[in-house]
């Protein structure tokens, strides 16, 4: 590896920290019930169980992840574990935790493909262009020389807005006229990076509806294009999705997975969901690295994700934000 090691020993991840919680914990959700009403009297049965089983699957954390957890709960609750809300809050936080651990793996840029390209994919609106200029932003700050391709060439808007973010970040931005062949601004931009000696190249790709072939089938022909200038590449496939698309963005996940063979995924607009549960989901049915988080439009909103972190925020009643 090379560059800083991306470990946010920065004061800001504290605030971060507790800006998801406050976020997260908006809105009429699981995610804002106090526990202690689901139990009057602190009584913990399987009335209680039922109940945050039906508030699990609402807040979009998917029947397969809610089974897991709640039969780790009903466990519990045989083994007269469960004695008092604090149990319950304990025993939900260790079983959530598990399921994330899995798919808690931060980025690492390896200094032995040079450049490490990242190819960027995800719909129209899920905040695809934006995290790339954060990443950008990010790489940066760690010491690593950064060039952006703009293989979004169906969306003028999706041009302009890499290049805002390139020239903020002072990064270079390949691109060509609108609707030219995305495979062939990779490509070139590829070829850029090789005979600049960047570390790192970004790729953004069009991000239309998921359910047309032909648009997935572009995406692929962008993956061959840059295997045959390096076998490696690309080094990583990362998705964004839009977490207020609650299980839509779970089929949207799956679709890519097949096409492309993910890698990592960035889930953004957590600051606009109260239902933040769907990362359960994704992580039990894909098992795909969740590499950041987002909250909001500054480059300090998206932060590496942290599975105790991440569950502390879900957890959290009002009191706590």
């Amino acid at each position: 590896m090379f560059g800083k090691k991306d470990n946010d020993p920065k004061p800001g991840r504290k605030s971060f920290v507790r800006r998801l919680r406050a976020r997260l914990n908006r809105g009429d959700s699981w995610l804002t019930y106090d526990l202690a009403n689901l139990a009057p009297g602190g009584k913990i049965d399987e009335d209680v169980l039922d109940d945050i089983e039906t508030n699990l699957v609402m807040a979009d954390v998917g029947i397969e992840a809610t089974g897991q957890i709640l039969e780790q709960l009903r466990a519990r609750l045989a083994r007269k574990e469960l004695k008092d809300i604090d149990a319950l809050n304990d025993g939900l936080h260790r079983t959530m935790t598990d399921i994330l651990r899995k798919v808690e793996a931060p980025l690492e840029i390896d200094a032995a493909q040079r450049p490490f390209v990242i190819l960027m994919v995800g719909v129209n609106g899920a905040g695809k262009t934006t995290t790339i200029g954060k990443l950008a932003r990010r790489l940066k700050d760690q010491g690593l020389s950064v060039m952006l391709a703009a293989g979004d060439t169906f969306r003028a808007a999706a041009v302009e807005q890499l290049q805002a973010w390139g020239e903020r970040n002072s990064v270079t931005v390949i691109s060509q006229q609108a609707g030219a062949d995305p495979a062939a601004v990779v490509f070139d931009a590829h070829a850029s990076a090789v005979a600049k000696d960047i570390d790192v190249l970004l790729a953004d790709t069009a991000g239309r509806l998921q359910n047309q072939q032909g648009l997935m089938d572009e995406l692929s022909k962008i993956q061959r294009v840059l295997a045959r200038h390096e076998e490696s590449a690309p080094h990583e496939i990362m998705l964004v999705l839009d977490a207020s698309q609650g299980q839509n963005a779970l089929v949207q996940a799956e679709k890519f997975h097949a096409t492309l063979g993910l890698t990592g995924i960035t889930v953004t607009k957590l600051d606009g969901s109260a239902k933040g549960g769907i990362l359960l989901a994704i992580a039990d049915k894909l098992g795909v690295p969740v590499r950041f988080i987002g909250i909001g439009e500054s480059a300090e909103d998206m932060q590496p994700f942290r599975a105790d972190e991440y569950v502390d925020a879900l957890l959290a009643d009002g009191s706590s934000a």
